[in-house]
């Protein structure tokens, strides 16, 4: 049974990954710091997949810590999911931004060197991209990001294609997420941010459950049908698939390479509280805020190469996302603190 290194394997993706992974023959296993997870993420992985996990509470910038981690368990890949995700806090906190992206790429290549893992499939970000010359996004758009959060995504893609190049690293996925939403069916598992959420959905449902007093629309005069921002929406579990056929890929294909990971569909802000309100039967209360700092009126993807290189495309729609994200609310209404 092939061992992955799952860094950030207690977040949001990472669990919701963590599952796919032993669904489909490998063993995770995971280094989380907690910072924006809980512990309790990876005894609910253990209930869904009725198997042990082995996991540490660890930085990925400690180097040293994370090759003896992978050298015990003898990790032959590793899924690179640990950073910090917020556009918005990351113009506040480029230096946090740079540290814990940047550094902690720098710092998982350079334990795998040291411990013989060669396979590496990093978790990127559609920011890298900027404003859209041309949409859908494919992967040969221009580079051009317009917060710190995707600077420090498109410098961690270099590093990793230049390590590559180099030939110290035999395989590179660059998966670039559009906007991850939903949560695993059971409910058990789903977006838990320890702080006031940054992203729209995990808002939303906390607004459903009462946690929050009404959703902040932040911009309603953008160029888009109904004047909220546009998103290629996807589901976690559709996203969570494409690292596993990644590391399929890895075994009969060498080299790296960079995919888009989205529907191709975009959908507005107002478009995704309608669909949560008919998945939860509740009102949305909203209040309209001025736009943030480096958010983009609309985009989405082309994710045919993803297709074409992965066998992979979305499967579930925007229904199937906030029907999940609700059962995952409503069974968790404090999330997994309460648990």
């Amino acid at each position: 049974m092939t061992r992955v290194l799952v860094t950030g394997g207690a977040g949001y993706i990472g669990s919701h990954t963590c599952v796919e992974l032993v669904s489909r023959g490998y063993e995770p296993v995971i280094v989380d710091n907690f910072v924006n997870s809980s512990p309790k993420a990876i005894d609910r992985i253990c209930q869904l997949t009725n198997r042990p996990v082995d996991w540490y509470e660890a930085d990925v910038r400690d180097t040293a810590r994370i090759a003896e981690i992978i050298a015990k368990h003898e990790c032959e890949a590793a899924i690179h999911f640990a950073g910090l995700k917020a556009v918005g806090e990351s113009t506040e906190k480029p230096l946090e931004y740079y540290s814990a992206n940047v550094m902690g790429t720098h710092s998982l290549i350079e334990a795998m060197l040291q411990s013989g893992a060669s396979q590496i499939v990093f978790s990127s970000s559609a920011t890298v991209y900027g404003e859209p010359e041309f949409l859908p996004y494919t992967e040969s758009h221009r580079l051009r990001p317009t917060n710190p959060y995707g600077n420090t995504k498109l410098t961690a893609e270099m590093l990793l294609n230049d390590v590559a190049g180099s030939g110290a690293l035999t395989d590179v996925a660059i998966l670039r997420y559009f906007n991850p939403i939903g949560a695993h069916p059971s409910g058990m598992i789903g977006e838990d941010p320890n702080d006031i959420p940054n992203n729209l959905m995990p808002y939303v449902a906390q607004v459903a459950v009462g946690r929050r007093p009404h959703l902040n629309v932040f911009g309603n005069d953008y160029d888009t049908a109904d004047g909220t921002g546009v998103r290629d929406y996807l589901h976690v579990v559709d996203l969570a698939r494409a690292h596993v056929l990644a590391l399929d890929r890895f075994k009969h294909t060498h080299g790296p390479f960079t995919v888009n990971l989205g529907t191709g569909n975009g959908s507005s802000v107002l478009d995704v509280v309608r669909a949560f309100e008919a998945a939860c039967g509740k009102s949305i209360a909203m209040e309209f805020a001025p736009r943030r700092a480096g958010d983009i009126a609309a985009f989405w993807a082309d994710p045919s190469l993803a297709h074409e290189l992965l066998g992979w495309h979305a499967e579930l729609t925007l229904e199937d996302m906030c029907r999940d994200q609700w059962a995952w609310q409503s069974q968790n209404p404090q999330g997994y603190e309460a648990a």
